[in-house]
Parts: structure tokens; sequence; C-alpha cells
């Protein structure tokens, strides 16, 4: 226990002294700009902190408590500050000039000056609480700097799939808790799809009550290798919805629900089997699918995918979705409204003697020319509730919405087209690592994933605004969005491994100028020493590789292999020998340094381990030299 404890002591001093070297202070997303000085300043308890205004105060709060958490002192409050005395003030005046969300802090050796209003005092406070190094005795010593900083995105968001496996009220606080402080303002709330309806409907119960509830989920990968024969529920009603969204206001965040149409339809159809083309059909099922209970009548769906069953658009169904998008605009004061309208097959409507009727009716082209004639509807009807909608990419299919704004996941050329015809949009590519329920490494340690490939690497190197696009065009590129969809992932801790350490990238791409990004500083210097905050919150986010690792095959005789701890605290531990590494395996202290004889290979195995007992995947490099049938990943 000693020893622990003198490991963690050293540890935290460790993560002190390597903050203040960073020329960036240690701070995600890195800001416009840090300009250090000489000198410090001294919190002790002999500081008191001010602010100028009641609503000021409020952050006042927020950053004392921080302090009291951190330094295990509070400091006075007090309205105004004699010129001599040692004080943080946190002020609005003048923030005017600062750019939105934008904040300034000025740092010498007598004043911590924070400088915002709004969201950009709160950032401040945010960024002043990053900032601070460990304690060290009775005081924290904070170096003089001054930082200017604001957003070069409006919209910097995240979304959550809780429709597949639905989340506690208690776990989305946290989770925005965690997004607000990495200045991510935009929480996607996806509250509806083929495998259940989670929201409180109150004119229509059965979406929950029916709608909500899932006999089983397949085991494994799609079409699974059985079923957990698990009822899964859950929904939040309009209550707990509007507590959310307080409760994210009050942190800056704004919950921008998703209600999918006209496709994804399979848990609302299962409640009221008249949305659907063929009421009488039965929810198709494949013959290969483990399902539990009955595979009769109208159900939702136990597997994942993309199903035919979807919105007949008739009277009915656009009178059922007006009914219910009454309901949720009342519930959400968001400006958008997202309805989906991806993954849309057209079968039915193609069987559908209706549908094929009203195509005729309207003068439309095809079921594209169909679709887009159910999305404006809705964007109309929206657009006279005061809202505006985002929709994925496909809702260009047959003509886009006049008011919409595109949300491109398939790729980058949704969102290009979008801009070209002067919309807004929403950069979110699957292909760019921004789909992050995608495994974060090619390690068999994986856990069961939906597959793709996006360690946070690819997510940081990514540039939202397309070099496709003028600079007339490129304005219409709004901001950037990762998506976490739950297919594949359980409640609580797993959705935290897959959201970190990538959505602190996204922070940075979010938010950051392009100039101002550095992978190297990214990785070798902020990100370790958040990590280890992660861990002492009990977050579980996913332990990266050591860095200075090359995975895959090395080819040479001689290796002297450099690697550095990705998590401040941790330690490195690796195998030559083929076998697994461990705690008990040999340390990292120095460079590996490997001789292969030629036509020979040895393969070096890798685990990181975190001062709580956290653990990296175990990654593999071989070190060929010469030997036969070694290709690289």
């Amino acid at each position: 226990m000693k020893k622990f404890s003198f490991l963690l002591a050293f540890a935290l001093l460790y993560v002190a002294a390597f903050g203040q070297s960073d020329p960036n202070m240690g701070i995600i997303p890195v800001p416009v700009s840090v300009k250090k000085g000489s000198g410090q300043f001294i919190l002790d308890k002999t500081t008191v902190i001010a602010a100028a205004s009641a609503e000021d105060a409020k952050m006042v709060d927020l950053l004392n408590a921080y302090i009291v958490n951190h330094a295990g002192f509070a400091l006075r409050e007090v309205k105004s500050v004699p010129g001599s005395q040692k004080a943080i003030i946190l002020t609005s005046q003048g923030a005017n000039e600062l750019p939105a969300e934008g904040y300034q802090i000025q740092i010498t050796p007598n004043k911590i000056t924070l400088r915002g209003k709004g969201a950009g005092l709160f950032y401040a406070v945010q960024s002043m609480m990053q900032l601070l190094p460990e304690k060290s005795g009775n005081v924290v010593n904070i170096p003089v700097a001054e930082i200017n900083d604001y957003p070069r995105f409006a919209y910097r968001g995240t979304m959550l799939d809780v429709s597949r496996h639905f989340q506690p009220v208690s776990f989305i606080k946290k989770y925005i808790d965690l997004l607000a402080q990495y200045k991510i303002n935009t929480f996607h709330w996806h509250l509806t799809d083929d495998q259940g309806w989670r929201l409180q409907i109150k004119k229509y119960p059965k979406l929950t009550s029916v709608g909500g509830m899932r006999a089983g989920t397949i085991i494994g990968r799609y079409p699974g290798t059985g079923n957990d024969l698990t009822p899964h529920s859950g929904y939040y009603t309009q209550e707990e919805a509007k507590e959310v969204v307080r409760y994210a206001a009050a942190r800056f965040v704004t919950v921008v629900p998703e209600i999918e149409m006209p496709g994804h339809a399979s848990a609302a159809i299962a409640a009221y089997p008249e949305l659907s083309c063929f009421p009488d059909r039965d929810t198709p099922i494949g013959a290969k699918t483990a399902w539990a209970g009955t595979r009769k009548g109208k159900l939702v769906q136990q597997t994942f995918g993309v199903f035919d069953d979807v919105f007949v658009p008739s009277e009915n169904t656009f009178s059922f979705l007006q009914d219910v998008l009454d309901e949720v605009v009342a519930i959400f004061p968001s400006k958008y409204i997202h309805i989906g309208g991806d993954e849309c097959p057209k079968t039915y409507w193609k069987e559908s003697e209706f549908c094929q009727q009203l195509i005729k009716e309207k003068g439309l082209k095809d079921e594209h020319g169909l679709q887009s004639y159910f999305i404006q509807r809705i964007e109309k009807y929206l657009n006279g509730k005061g809202r505006s909608i985002i929709g994925w990419d496909e809702i260009l299919e047959g003509g886009l919405a006049p008011n919409a704004t595109v949300m491109s996941w398939r790729g980058e050329a949704g969102g290009i087209e979008a801009a070209k015809q002067n919309h807004d949009v929403i950069m979110t590519p699957g292909s760019q690592g921004l789909y992050i329920d995608h495994k974060q490494s090619n390690s068999p340690d994986e856990p069961v994933n939906i597959g793709g490939f996006a360690p946070y690497t690819k997510a940081y190197s990514y540039d939202p605004v397309p070099k496709e696009l003028n600079d007339s065009q490129k304005k219409y590129v709004k901001g950037v969005q990762a998506n976490l969809w739950t297919e594949y992932i359980e409640p609580g801790a797993k959705v935290e491994y897959h959201a970190f350490p990538r959505l602190l990238a996204l922070s940075e791409i979010a938010w950051s100028p392009v100039a101002r990004k550095d992978l190297k500083n990214f990785s070798e210097e902020r990100l370790p020493v958040h990590l280890a905050r992660l861990d002492r919150k009990g977050i579980t986010y996913w332990v990266p590789a050591p860095v200075g690792l090359t995975e895959g095959v090395m080819a040479g005789e001689n290796f002297s292999i450099e690697l550095k701890a990705p998590v401040k605290g941790s330690k490195i531990f690796y195998t030559i020998d083929g076998f697994r590494p461990s705690e008990t395996s040999t340390p990292y202290t120095g460079a590996i340094k490997v001789t292969v004889p030629k036509g020979e290979k040895r393969m070096l195995k890798t685990i990181v381990i975190a001062s709580n007992g956290r653990r990296s995947v175990v990654t593999e490099t071989v070190l060929n030299n010469g030997a036969p049938d070694v290709k690289a990943k």
C-alpha cells in the first residue's frame, strides 16, 4: 500500500512538472494564442476571488469548487479587490469586443483575470481548471501567461445513440459534463430507431410501452451467434428530457433531438402498424437471425441493419409525425430538430399501390422524389414552428428541402454538394475517424464493435472544410460532429471507452485553428495529462499504445526502440518471446534494444498499465531481418 501511495504521489508530481513544460499549458482544445511570461502566480489561502457581476458569480462558484477539490482550500469571495491584493477576477467587462464564445486569461504574479461573456467566461473557467498544475505543499504555482481564445466553428457536436442501448439520465448528465469541459457545445440525442423508441409522447403512449421494448438482442455481430433472450427497455419521460435540456443549458450545451423518418421506423410501426405501407405484413426478419419470442406481427427489431418497413407517406402518418413533433419542440428549445432521413429503403414504396399513385399525383420522378416530398413536408411544418431541420446526407436525394442543414456522414460528398447549393453543412464523415463506434486499434483485444478503424489520430488529422469548396462555399460548413452508435455498445463504461480519447481529438478539430493543431504536442504533451485526469474521475477511457511504437513490421537487424507512456503515471511492459505481456513482464525503462539474426524475426508485444490498473490492448510489432512470409498489417 505504501509503495502504491509513493508511486501515485510521484506520478502526480510528474504530471505537474510535465504540464508546466508544455507551451500550451496542457489545455485541450489548444487555444488560439498562448504567450508565456516570466514568473508565477502563487495560489494559496491568501488569494481572494471576485466577480464583476451577479451573472459572473456563478462562474466564481464553479472555479472555487474546483480549487477546493484540487488544492484542498477555498478562496474567500469578495466584491472588490484592493490593488495590492492577490486575486482571481472573473469579469464580462470588455467581452463584447471578443469573438462569439471567446475568452481571455491574463496571469500576472499578482492577478489572474478571466474575461468572457456567457459561454466565453464558462470556457475561460474550463481552461483555467485545465492549466492548474498539481498542488505542491499548501500552494499551487501557475506560470505567468496570456491566453486569447475563440472557436473555429459555432457547431461542435457529438451524437449519442440511446435507441439501440438505453442510457440512464445520470449517465447522460455525466456525459454532458465531459463534453462541456472540452468546449463541445452540441449534444445530438438519437432518440428513436428500429430497436427502440426512447422519448415519451403523451398522445401516443404505445411508442414507449410497445416501441420502447424489445424481447432480446443478438449476441455478437450481425446476424448474431445467438440471442440474449433478455428484454431491453427504457425511455425518458418528458420531465426527464426537460431536466437534461436544463442541465445542458447551464453548461452551454445545446441538446438536439433526433426523431428518425421516414426510415428506421420499426419501433414506431410496432406500436402503430397503420404507419406501415403494409400493416398486416409481419416484420421482415432474416432466416438466420437469432430471435427471441414470436416472429409474427409488427415487432421492434432485435438485430441491427436497415429494414424495408418504413413510414408510409400518408396523411395519417403526417398527422402522427406532426403530433409527435409538437411535443418534441415543446421539450427541446434548440434551433435544430434532427429528422434522420438516412437509410430509407424504397422496396415497400415500390410495392405499394398507394405510394405509386402518390408519386403520379404529385408529379414526382420516382421514390427518391417521394422521399424529398416527405422531408419537405416535415421541414415546412417545423419551419412554421420556428425551427430548422437537420438530416443525414440522404436528404439530398430527390432534391434538398429549401432550408435544410445537411449532416454529411457518407464521406464528404454530401456536404460538398450541399455547400455548393448554399446549404449549411455539419461534417461528420465516418471515413475520417468521426464514427467513434469503430474500433480504435487492430488488436484482437478490442471488444466487439461494428468494424471500421478510427484511432484518435485519424480524427485529429481531419479538416472539416473540404478543399473542393471555394471561399464563398466554405462559409456554409458550420461545424463538425462525432457519432457514437450503440449497436454493440452496452450502457456506461463501454460508451466511455469508445468516446475517449477520441472526443478530445474532436474538440481540437472543432475549436482550434488548423495552424495550431500539432499531433505530437497533443499526443505526447497534453493527452497523457488529460487521460490521467480521466483516471482520477473514474472514466473508462481507451488506453493508447505507447507513444513512438510502430505496429506491423519493422525491418532491420539492430533495433533501438524508444517509447513514451501515453498516460502520465502509467507503465509500459513488453515481451519479445511471443508471450502476452503483463505487469510481470519486462518493464520499459529505456530504449528496447533487440538484435535479430539474419533470416529470423522477433515479436515485440507491449501493454500499457495505468496507475489504477486500467490496461491498453496488447500491441504487436514484428522485428524482421529477412524472415520469409512476414507481411505488414
